[in-house]
């Protein structure tokens, strides 16, 4: 194997958590509501693949601005858009260098272990960041519709020190169908869950490890800690029994509190491993889809921050079903004229601020003041005509509230629309909307971290335009029996 190494690893869940058991207690009439254990991750209306893509990505570069990083790889099989570069807009929204190489794959939900398993065997001339995110439709009563979840994993591979090496990889492809699903649309269809469990079992991940095994020269009792999402529950267990494989499933805790992340489980699951595993600890990562990728890896280091425990151990749960169908577009409800707007983007004006929208690049003035937007004649009174101005990267500058206005008038998926001033401390005062105010309305005064989201949806053309808002910078912790 090349001398490439995982050298950060970083993971992200969206605020809200729904509470199983009040789809249980919703659906009780007709049998459909599930076990009613745990918790699910929710995007709020804002949030999408992409979105939580970007903030997990922004994990893995801690205070560096990624300017080594030679290739960026987005993974997902709920990507917003099916002919737009999804990895371009992810390296404008982290600010990386417009020649940076750009790949999106899809097709299958082992498709963030595979672009990993390639990155670490046939590395670049510098770094390369695999990013998953995930939030897939199922519809409701479906198990897919309380098992599945929202959430992303970002994964930071190049040379040097790292905090994980690989040992070795494997794969294997098996046609198992799990989920019957088309390019056509509509929801999933599941297959026999006792079917694919054995058959997972005995065509994919057992011949899978079995190899992966044997060319790293371990046995199963070697491995300290497993991720490997289930396409059933006890999928894990039954095939870990076969190989005397006793180490702990950390993708079993993830979908009892966040639900089944899809492409991006491995990747939020390796965080979480590497942020326990001790130097020389063999962790197994899979991913799983019409066959699967395995990776053994050998933790050399620990992640910068503990980003997969906190994204766990914080959020806001609710228990209200209609919300719940509401956000995951299970729900279409009539919101009256002012929803009504159009929201029209214009590819010019795309073209020519896309970058510093997406980047959220503001301008320093010849006085030194910081403005967002650039407009083309300071804002500043002491101003005299256009000027050129440097750049200036907000998203990361620490910032308080100002102002905030809680509205149920303007239109908004999930009301109220907060909205307000932002007072960033560099002297950059920015109207903007903020997001995750779940419970009691941000005070001025109080600080706030910038979040990628998605600022408008243009339902006439199935579009979407992106944006930073302001967001409380600490989450509640979640109460341990919703863990």
């Amino acid at each position: 194997m090349p001398d490439t190494q995982i050298l950060a690893v970083a993971a992200y869940l969206p605020l809200l958590r729904f509470d199983r058991k009040a789809a249980r207690s919703a659906l009780g009439w007709s049998g459909l509501g599930g076990s009613g254990r745990g918790t699910r991750a929710v995007a709020g209306w804002d949030e999408d693949s992409l979105t939580m893509a970007v903030e997990a990505a922004r994990g893995t570069l801690g205070s560096g601005d990624g300017a080594d990083i030679a290739r960026v790889t987005f993974a997902s099989t709920s990507s917003p858009f099916i002919d737009r570069s999804q990895s371009g807009v992810l390296i404008e929204a982290l600010q990386l260098n417009p020649a940076v190489e750009a790949l999106d794959v899809s097709g299958t939900r082992r498709c963030a272990v595979a672009a990993l398993s390639r990155a670490l065997a046939n590395g670049v001339a510098g770094a390369e960041l695999v990013v998953a995110g995930e939030d897939r439709h199922a519809q409701p009563g479906s198990s897919a519709s309380m098992n599945w979840g929202a959430g992303a994993g970002a994964v930071l591979v190049g040379k040097g020190q790292g905090i994980a090496k690989v040992l070795t990889r494997a794969c294997v492809n098996f046609d198992l169908l799990d989920f019957y699903t088309s390019a056509k649309g509509g929801d999933p269809y599941a297959a026999e869950d006792r079917f694919v469990r054995d058959e997972a079992v005995a065509h994919v991940y057992g011949p899978a490890f079995r190899a992966a095994l044997k060319q790293a020269g371990l046995t199963g009792a070697d491995i300290a800690i497993a991720v490997v999402p289930e396409p059933v529950s006890g999928t894990y267990g039954q095939v870990a029994r076969g190989l005397k494989m006793t180490a702990p499933n950390v993708c079993e805790e993830i979908a009892a509190s966040a639900g089944e992340l899809g492409s991006a489980m491995p990747l939020f699951g390796l965080s979480l491993a590497l942020e326990r595993a001790n130097a020389g600890d063999r962790v197994l990562v899979a991913g799983f889809g019409n066959g699967c990728e395995v990776l053994i890896l050998e933790a050399t280091g620990k992640p910068a921050a503990a980003t997969a425990t906190e994204a766990l151990d914080r959020g806001a749960v609710f228990n209200n079903y209609l919300r719940f169908l509401s956000l995951t577009d299970s729900l279409s409800l009539d919101w009256g004229p002012r929803a009504e707007v159009n929201q029209k983007t214009s590819a010019s004006t795309l073209a020519r601020h896309g970058r510093d929208t997406h980047g959220f690049v503001g301008g320093r003035d010849a006085r030194g003041n910081v403005q967002f937007p650039k407009t083309p004649i300071p804002v500043s009174p002491l101003a005299e005509g256009p000027e050129q101005y440097e750049d200036v990267v907000l998203r990361d500058v620490p910032a308080k509230v100002t102002s905030v206005t809680a509205d149920r008038l303007n239109f908004t998926p999930d009301p109220p629309f907060y909205f307000g001033l932002v007072q960033f401390e560099n002297g950059a005062r920015v109207a903007m909307e903020y997001c995750d105010c779940e419970g009691a309305t941000p005070k001025v005064g109080d600080p706030v971290a910038m979040r990628f989201r998605v600022k408008a949806i243009d339902r006439q053309r199935n579009f979407r335009t992106y944006f930073w808002k302001a967001a409380p910078i600490e989450r509640p912790v979640l109460a341990k029996e919703t863990k």
